[in-house]
């Protein structure tokens, strides 16, 4: 693995629970399927503190950014709604 790839590893490991289970099955089935481009974009929305996250994944509220409300809407969300974590 890439240090990039371990860097954003340690990224997804968060304090609120709902967050970090999503993020750690995430991180399990797809981050190794991520170009590059979508790497970056996954950096960046890690950089949002874990209830910013939690509010637009779980209660609909947005982030004012639509690069990254479309990554997690993409990748995150499918997890969410699968119940997957």
């Amino acid at each position: 693995m890439s240090k990039e790839i371990n860097r954003i590893l340690w990224k997804c490991r968060r304090g609120m629970r709902e967050i970090d289970l999503l993020l750690r099955e995430f991180s399990q089935n797809k981050l190794n399927q991520l170009n590059k481009d979508e790497l970056l974009i996954l950096e960046q929305v890690l950089s949002y503190d874990d209830q910013k996250l939690y509010d637009f994944v779980f209660k609909n509220n947005t982030l004012d950014n639509d690069i990254h409300e479309n990554f997690i809407n993409k990748y995150l969300k499918t997890f969410s709604k699968q119940g997957n974590f």
